[in-house]
């Protein structure tokens, strides 16, 4: 069974640090590191510090696509990258010492065009077999379609695919119209989707319930920040907290999270227990720095500590 992510605008992650951030001031960093990111290549990158495999397919543009192909070959993950003429963003992540804040600068992503998102429509389709896990992770770039998500679902569908959608606003909105296997929002995305204030546990229960009862989504696994994660299903909903862990950076925590997820899922463990997988590595990846990620030891060890006090309190 293969997990599959899908990237519409990946990025190239610069990490540096600086004394402190004073504007109309040169600022002399440290040296920099690249990582490669952006919502599904970071899952497939956490999946495979994990443990596990999978096989990142994205958008790649100019020398920044080059670097970033050369950038997940380095990491050893699988990659099929579909080549555009506009070139592959940045992001640019500063850590100030002075404070331990962390300032991120997202740039603008390449503009596509239709036969770029149709090339990877048809990829999807012929990687795919059936029954595989299918990651659809991220922003759209400019020129893609809103429901181009939805077009990715209506292909996993056909394959039996169970199909896991992790952005925000219409594009979201028009994958749960087409209905998927499960969706991450936060609270944010939770509200968006359901169109009105949600404040109160009960009410985040009875908006996943009804996204359910509308045949829209299977699993529903609210992302509560440092407060876990709530998990609607149709027999289950639970509260999965997380243990307080040291926060270096909160960069990929719920791609971290989604991996963890779907990692366990495709291994044959429950859904609580997968759930509580990826809280764990959403928990683990804060605690490292810059676009790091979460790493195995930390997940496993945060992992037995949401075990064991899961059992005391029973």
């Amino acid at each position: 069974m293969k997990i599959i992510t899908l990237t519409m605008n990946p990025t190239i992650d610069i990490n540096a640090q600086v004394e402190q951030v004073i504007p109309e001031r040169k600022l002399r960093c440290s040296a920099p590191r690249y990582e490669p990111g952006g919502g599904g290549i970071n899952v497939s990158r956490a999946i495979k510090k994990l443990g596990g495999e999978s096989i990142a397919l994205y958008l790649s543009g100019g020398s920044n696509g080059k670097f970033l192909n050369e950038l997940l070959d380095n990491e050893e993950i699988e990659n099929r990258p579909i080549s555009i003429e506009d070139t592959t963003r940045e992001n640019i992540i500063i850590r100030e010492e002075s404070s331990d804040q962390q300032f991120r600068f997202g740039m603008p992503g390449p503009e596509i065009s239709k036969q770029d998102w149709q090339r990877c429509l048809d990829e999807l389709e012929n990687v795919m077999t059936k029954s595989d896990y299918l990651i659809a992770s991220g922003s759209l770039p400019a020129g893609a379609p809103t429901d181009f998500y939805a077009r990715v679902a209506e292909i996993g569908k056909r394959f039996d695919a169970r199909v896991i959608v992790d952005t925000t606003g219409e594009p979201l909105c028009a994958a749960v119209e087409e209905g998927v296997f499960m969706i991450k929002p936060n609270m944010r995305e939770l509200r968006d989707l359901a169109g009105r204030e949600i404040e109160k546990e009960n009410q985040i229960e009875k908006v996943a319930k009804q996204i359910l009862a509308n045949n829209q989504c299977e699993v529903v696994v609210v992302s509560l920040g440092a407060g876990g994660a709530f998990l609607v299903s149709e027999d289950l909903t639970e509260h999965l907290r997380s243990p307080t862990v040291p926060i270096r950076s909160k960069v990929g925590a719920g791609d971290s999270m989604v991996a963890g997820i779907v990692l366990s899922l495709s291994q044959g463990k429950s859904l609580v227990k997968s759930v509580q997988f990826g809280v764990a590595a959403g928990a683990a990846a804060v605690m490292t720095p810059g676009t790091e990620l979460c790493r195995k030891e930390d997940t496993e060890q945060i992992f037995e500590r949401m075990i064991i006090s899961q059992q005391l309190s029973l």
